[in-house]
This record gives C-alpha cells, sequence and structure tokens, in this order.
C-alpha cells in the first residue's frame, strides 16, 4: 500500500485510560498531518500525550477513537507492512547488554534487506570510540545515540524519534541535529518529540504544541512565534515577599508567572515594551539577575494555556 497524501495523518484521535476509576484522556481529540521530507515536532511538556501519540503512530497502542495511518497503513491492522517503512526510538529500551555496539548494529543490520553500514552510523552519530564497548557500560548519552543508530538502520521512509536528545551534551545534540536533517533532507518523514523550545525551533520545519493532551497550536516555528508571542520575556529575581501587584497590573505585562526558591522569586514575565519595564524592575522592585530575551515557542505555549512550561510539566504521571 502506498499514501497518496502525508506520510502520518491523525484525524480526531482520541486514547482514553482510567486510573483509579475515573476515566481521562491522554490524547484528546488530535489532529496532524505529517509530509515526507521535512521534521515534525510534538513540542510539550510531559503528561502532554506526545509519547501516547507516537505510540499510536507506531502501533503500539490502538486508538479509542479517531484514525491514524502511517503511509496509508493502518498501524495496528498492517504491523508487518508498518515495519518495512516505519522505525521508531523510543525513550527507554532494552539492549542486549554483553554485545558490544558495533556487534549489536550488526545483528540489528542483519534484519534488514537494505540496512544501513553500521559502521557509518558509528561514525554518523559519534560513537566511534565506544563501538568496542558493551552496552551495558555505556553512559546515558551514548546509550541514547545508541537507540537512534537502531531506528535509523533499517532506512525508514517514517522515522520516530522520543525524546532523541535526552542525556546528550551540547556537541553530540548538534550531531544528532545534523544527522536528522540528512535523514528528512532524502525524503524520510522525522517525527520527533522534545522538551526542548530551543531544539524545536532549530529542527523542525513544523511543530505541534501539545498541552493536556491536545493540540493548542501548529505551524512552522517563526509562524507560531509571530502569530501568538511577538513580544520579549523578561525574567529577574526579587526578595520573597514582593509585591508584584504593579506588574500584574500593568497594561504592558500579558503574562506573569513565579517560581518560589530559598526565599527568592524568580519572575518571568511576557512584554511588549521592555524598556517600560526595566527601570520598575530596577527601581520599585530591586530586581536582580535580570534577562531579556524573545518569547520563542516558550512563549507561544504561555499565551495559548497560561501555564509556563516549568508548570505544565508538573502534571502528575506521563502521557
Amino acid at each position: 500500500m502506498e499514501a497518496t497524501g502525508p506520510a502520518v495523518s491523525l484525524d480526531r484521535v482520541i486514547k482514553r485510560y482510567e486510573r483509579n476509576g475515573r476515566a481521562f484522556n491522554a490524547v484528546d481529540g488530535v489532529d496532524l498531518a505529517i509530509q515526507p521530507g521535512g521534521v515534525f515536532g510534538l513540542l510539550g511538556p510531559n503528561g502532554a500525550g506526545k509519547t501516547t501519540s507516537m505510540e499510536m503512530i507506531a502501533g503500539l497502542r490502538v486508538p479509542t477513537s479517531g484514525t491514524v495511518r502511517v503511509m496509508g497503513l493502518d498501524p495496528t491492522a498492517y504491523r508487518a507492512q508498518l515495519r518495512q517503512v516505519l522505525a521508531i526510538q523510543p525513550q527507554h529500551a532494552a539492549l542486549f547488554e554483553q554485545q558490544t555496539v558495533a556487534e549489536l548494529l550488526r545483528v540489528w543490520a542483519s534484519f534488514y534487506p537494505d540496512a544501513e553500514d553500521p559502521d557509518h552510523l558509528i561514525a554518523e552519530l559519534g560513537l566511534t570510540e565506544s563501538r568496542n564497548v558493551r552496552t551495558a557500560k555505556l553512559s546515558g548519552g551514548q546509550r541514547q545515540r545508541v537507540l537512534v543508530a537502531t531506528a535509523l538502520i533499517s532506512r525508514p521512509r517514517v522515522l520516530v524519534l522520543d525524546e532523541p536528545s535526552t542525556g546528550l551534551d551540547p556537541g553530540a545534540r548538534q550531531e544528532l541535529w545534523t544527522v536528522i536533517r540528512a535523514r528528512s533532507g532524502a525524503g524520510s518523514a522525522v517525527l520527533l518529540s522534545t522538551h526542548s523550545m530551543e531544539e524545536a525551533t532549530a529542527l523542525c520545519d513544523q511543530v505541534a504544541i501539545m498541552h493536556r493532551g491536545r493540540v493548542v497550536a501548529s505551524g512552522a516555528p517563526a509562524d507560531l512565534i509571530r502569530k501568538h508571542a511577538a513580544e520579549r520575556r523578561l525574567a529577574f529575581t526579587v526578595m520573597h515577599g514582593t509585591d508584584l501587584t504593579v506588574l500584574r497590573s500593568h497594561a504592558e505585562v500579558s503574562g506573569l508567572t513565579e517560581n518560589h526558591d530559598n526565599g527568592s522569586v524568580r519572575v518571568d514575565l511576557t512584554t511588549s515594551d521592555t524598556d517600560a519595564l526595566l527601570g520598575l524592575v530596577t527601581s520599585r522592585l530591586s530586581g536582580r539577575d535580570i534577562q531579556i530575551r524573545d518569547a520563542g515557542l516558550e512563549g507561544v505555549f504561555l499565551r495559548l494555556t497560561g501555564a509556563s512550561f516549568e508548570a505544565a510539566d508538573e502534571i502528575p504521571g506521563k502521557a
């Protein structure tokens, strides 16, 4: 079967669970269309529904309602055909602990008729010094890169990566981004989930921002920022007990969050006029450790949900 439209599509997809006798939707009416030859990011905190959505795309979970298609295939009805076109790197997976990296990838390559060269992947993912190390001895970042390699080795037309940058240092993360861009440039559809606003902005052609099971915004990162968060972010620290009423009622403040820690409060707000607020923050509130930056995708999230990413990440459980 061949897809004539998007590489991946979700149409009004719901995934419902019961916990402690109460039903809830981990994924709540999600619509997505992911095209070949691009990088699509699912962006959201823990509990947003990213992993559950990806597991349904990979055929690991069955939707409660709605339709999921991958290259025209129903992922749960056509599991054998799906394995020929899709590969997934999960957040956590068991590896053959006594095999070396090179041995593991050679075994993995033997499962596919047109596999990538394991040695090429080892070099591409910065694993050369680890090629003869048993997987049980790998660091968290090295293990993460091996998991990505096991997904890449089948030359998938749809590549699903769940938090692929977890545990990577900045250099390794840049190497991974280069690898991902190369796969999308060769025509594969790449779907990745991430907590990182920086990663989504730098790597993704399109993103869907998820919150409590729903897509609250989707589109190109630059377009979403222009539409929902053209303002700038002003962050600073004040003493505990400082009255912030003057900021909450200020006409140029569109969103404000507080994080309390050891007798001080870190204030993060969005504004269209940082110049008007700087004097207020420094003189009346005795603000310190002041930072000004573009609102970015985090500003989009704050504007559409009313919560910072950090606050939303405190949702119990994970979906």
